[in-house]
């Protein structure tokens, strides 16, 4: 910095974190317009949940995708119906069904993230390497954001 320039003023934790709301607002709707696969990012976040923590009750689904029972009853019948899931009947407690992705399942979650990743590649192909190195930068801050979730407030 050069003797006669100003300090700038510290960014502001509000201001930012209105930026970075908006900003992945609205990157997170890009994304999901680029979604061919007619489920609707309810489904697909909840096949994304039963691929990565199933097999998991109804009750595990519902609190993990913060939604009432009978809309995740719903969501898991239409994933039952598109063949992506199964119904299993837990063998120590009959009276408890779990859900589980099925190979066909994990085929639909690695052709959206496919979709998607190549979606955003071919628009940070239009960035220098100084911005990508911010972007890698700015992707492990957020990672470790919403790792603290679960710290208190």
């Amino acid at each position: 910095m050069k003797s006669h320039e100003q300090p700038s003023d510290p960014p502001d934790a509000v201001e930012v974190a209105a930026r970075l709301r908006l900003s992945t607002a609205r990157l997170t709707r890009a994304l999901r317009q680029n979604d061919t696969s007619g489920l609707g990012p309810t489904v697909l976040a909840a096949l994304f949940t039963i691929g990565r923590s199933g097999p998991i009750t109804l009750g595990d689904l519902a609190a993990a995708e913060q939604v009432a029972p009978p809309s995740i009853t719903k969501v898991a019948t239409r994933l039952v119906d598109e063949g992506l899931v199964v119904r299993n009947v837990d063998p120590d407690d009959r009276r408890v069904v779990r859900l589980e992705i099925t190979d066909a399942g994990r085929r639909q979650l690695e052709a959206n993230r496919k979709r998607r990743t190549t979606w955003l590649a071919t628009r940070l192909r239009g960035c220098t390497q100084e911005e990508l190195a911010v972007l890698g930068e700015a992707a492990e801050i957020i990672d470790r954001l919403v790792a603290r979730e679960g710290a208190p407030k």
